[in-house]
């Protein structure tokens, strides 16, 4: 290979193949990916949009949010189409250069007919290169050497045999390869002009672009926040151990998102000088007097008092705080949910004994508490029912009513429809529709939870210090599956609908209560106490009355007869008893190994979903009216103590709760024995009355000793000669040292 030249591309075609390629393989799946496609609305989708006021500002917000798409699309549009072009226009010379080469005809070219005698071809090619030769005016050196070949090839017996042989009068062509670049690259008059392209690509464009892109990367952590961010969280709730919310929304709206030193999308206008202390004044219980830092920066108040406005509804300036208020509170689930992750952190540390101070579990709660509040634009001690569409504090009144007061959304989807109606009978027929489409699409969850010792003998038994694994199992559901139909009564007493008798008889039937239900017992005191009958046993004594005749008498041949018929009855039962022992156990083997089985093939599933990731796509996406884009359905669930206010399991968020899904929390047993009393809680960070709590009973027993001895295991080394020698074959325990060697036969 020593001294071998590299072949440049000389007439450019080999280059054009590269181009070619390289267009191709980059230009197609940039098309698919790239395109701007605009999103078709499902019709069903449409039907289901609430339609009052602040959902149709949402929708007019939420399509001028980003004015830079359009351009953005139209230039991807204009690069894409150029692309194409020239593909199309690289695709379109190669083309020609094959078509040159395959298509080589001599007499093509010389325009003679085929057997024309040589005066003819000297004839045409003298006529021709009068008008080609390249020292005339008309000359085209190209066509011209075309020319000569073909004359060539009809006129020298060689060239015509290559020619008909091969296809080509120069005869066989060699293969050979080089380096599909045009010459000039390598030239001596344009080395610099190649080196100084190549030292602003490799050498300056290329380390800009990827040291702005690792300063910036490492400035956020996983879930896009900004790491600064996370340490200010980790010092309020280090030293404030047990927070109330209110103070919650006071280092939220710390956050150095919100500061335009850290985030250039932060934008400061002059009329906040004014604007902002005329916000301030009017909200109530603002804090803005702390001196603590940030709390006291310009930036944290502003965005303090955007958030309480947001959480009181308080009309802004639409073309000033309005933008800023939906900026700021697009991001506060993001930053509630590291809110939550800094305080499971530190719990953490405090029980690895890091830190002195352990955060409450109502330091986490009140963090969760302020996702849903923030989601649906309203304080938690307001009304929950003005979650609802067109519900205002005029129309609260009716809900409290003195007979049976209203305090739930549940209770309120259990209604019939004409007590619904009579309640918002203040409001349209197209707004009580929006209300029902909303009420309905809210979520119904069946709460379930299992509590086991996995991989043990007996998983029902929990132990001190054992490892228990709590199921978590939700099934989610919409509200209006709790919604009453009322039938429709004609002539006949029932027509269109369902009948009184069989609606009480259903009624009757206690079905699965949803979890907010309480199951009370009712007792019937006039209904008499039932003793359950038991049959007497059977005596061995046998009373003959007067009436019937006395047994005969058996002899003793007859008794002996009875006897072995009766052994051999009996012997026969038990073979019977025997054989249906054995396929019983080996039924039950059978089935235990297929309980194994599947429960092997769902923790391959759940590995391989974990392997996945998590999905952030849920059952639906939330009414939000106030929050200023799509909001999807997240949960958290997590096991706590409330007797010691103390958190037990890291708290997980659900993602993708779209029907039915499970979950495993787990957490160490306590070390003494006794009765425990947990809870297990589901909490919702997009409404408000929709939280669920279940409690466990633990009833922990004392942990076997370690087996440390065992006599079976304890030989002497006398004991072992002893035995293999009465015995005459080896112990069953001996190990492989005590086994003779193959030299001592």
């Amino acid at each position: 290979m020593g001294g071998q030249k590299f072949q440049y591309d000389e007439s450019g075609g080999t280059f054009f193949y590269f181009l070619l390629s390289f267009l191709a393989l980059t230009l197609i799946p940039a098309t698919l990916y790239y395109w701007p496609r605009k999103q078709k609305e499902d019709p069903e989708k449409v039907k289901r949009q609430c339609k009052c006021e602040q959902c149709s500002l949402k929708r007019e917000h939420m399509k001028t949010a980003a004015p830079w798409k359009g351009p953005k699309n139209l230039f991807i549009k204009f690069v894409i189409i150029l692309g194409w072009i020239i593909l199309i226009l690289i695709a379109y010379k190669v083309s020609q250069f094959d078509y040159e080469m395959s298509n080589f005809d001599p007499y093509e070219i010389l325009k003679v007919p085929v057997g024309a005698s040589q005066a003819e071809i000297k004839k045409a090619y003298r006529k021709q290169s009068v008008i080609l030769h390249p020292d005339k005016e008309t000359g085209n050196e190209k066509e011209f050497m075309r020319l000569s070949k073909a004359y060539q090839a009809l006129t020298d017996d060689e060239a015509r045999k290559n020619w008909e042989k091969y296809g080509n009068p120069d005869g066989p062509g060699a293969m050979s390869f080089g380096i599909a670049l045009p010459s000039w690259i390598v030239e001596k008059k344009n080395s610099i002009w190649v080196l100084g392209l190549y030292g602003l690509v490799f050498m300056v464009a290329l380390p800009i672009v990827v040291g702005t892109w690792w300063y910036r990367s490492i400035r956020f952590s996983g879930d896009k926040v900004l790491l600064d961010t996370t340490q200010m969280y980790y010092f309020f709730f280090h030293k404030t151990p047990h927070m109330m919310w209110k103070r919650v929304i006071m280092i939220l709206a710390a956050s150095f998102e919100f500061d335009k030193k850290y985030n250039s999308e932060i934008v400061t206008r002059p009329s906040d000088d004014e604007e902002v202390p005329q916000l301030t004044k009017s909200l109530p219980n603002l804090g803005e007097k702390n001196k603590e830092r940030p709390l006291c920066f310009p930036y944290s108040i502003k965005a303090r008092a955007l958030i309480h406005a947001h959480l009181m509804r308080v009309p802004l300036n639409p073309s000033t705080l309005e933008i800023d208020r939906r900026y700021i509170i697009n991001k506060c689930p993001y930053l509630i949910q590291e809110q939550v992750n800094s305080v499971n952190q530190l719990i953490l540390l405090a029980y690895a004994r890091r830190i002195p101070k352990l955060p409450s579990i109502e330091t986490i709660e009140n963090c969760m508490r302020i996702c849903p509040m923030v989601v649906q634009g309203i304080w938690e001690v307001r009304n929950i029912f003005l979650q609802l569409p067109h519900i205002t504090m005029d129309n609260l009144r009716y809900f409290q009513n003195k007979k049976r007061p209203i305090k739930t959304l549940q209770q309120f989807a259990q209604l019939k429809p004409t007590d619904r109606r009579n309640i918002l009978k203040s409001l349209s027929d197209e707004e009580y529709e929006d209300v029902m489409k909303v009420l309905g699409s809210m979520p119904c969850v069946d709460f379930q939870v299992k509590c086991e010792v996995v991989d043990d003998e007996n998983s029902t038994e929990v132990t001190a210090g054992a490892i228990v694994t709590v199921t978590v199992t939700l099934v989610r559901k919409d509200l209006k599956t709790l919604f009453k139909t009322e039938p429709v009564v004609g002539e006949k007493g029932v027509e269109n609908g369902i009948e009184e008798d069989n609606a009480d008889e259903e009624s009757k039937v206690d079905p699965k209560k949803p979890a907010w239900q309480k199951n009370r017992k009712k007792y019937n005191k006039k209904a008499p106490k039932t003793k359950s009958k038991v049959a007497p046993a059977a005596t061995s004594s046998v009373k003959v009355k007067p009436d019937e005749s006395p047994a005969p008498t058996v002899t003793k041949v007859e008794k002996a007869n009875e006897n072995v018929e009766n052994s051999d009855d009996s012997d026969s039962e038990v073979d019977t008893n025997d054989r249906s022992s054995d396929d019983e156990v080996k039924n039950s083997n059978v089935e235990d190994d297929d309980q194994e089985w599947e429960k092997f093939q769902q923790k391959v599933h759940k590995r391989d979903g974990v392997l996945e990731g998590k999905s952030k796509m849920s059952h639906s996406v939330v009414h939000c009216p106030y929050f200023p884009s799509d909001k999807q359905e997240y949960w958290w669930t997590y096991i706590c103590d409330r007797k010691s206010r103390t958190l037990l399991t890291q708290p997980y968020h659900i993602t993708s709760l779209v029907d039915k899904e499970e979950y495993h929390l787990r957490f160490t047993a306590p070390n003494w024995k006794g009765v425990y009393y947990f809870t297990v809680c589901l909490r919702s960070d997009s409404y408000l009355g929709f939280d669920q709590q279940k409690d466990i009973k633990l009833d922990v027993k004392e942990a076997p000793t370690e087996i440390t001895d065992h006599p079976q295991w304890e030989f002497e080394n006398s004991e072992e000669e002893d035995q293999v020698a009465d015995d005459g074959h080896e112990s069953e325990f001996t190990t492989d040292d005590d086994l003779p060697d193959d030299d001592d036969h």
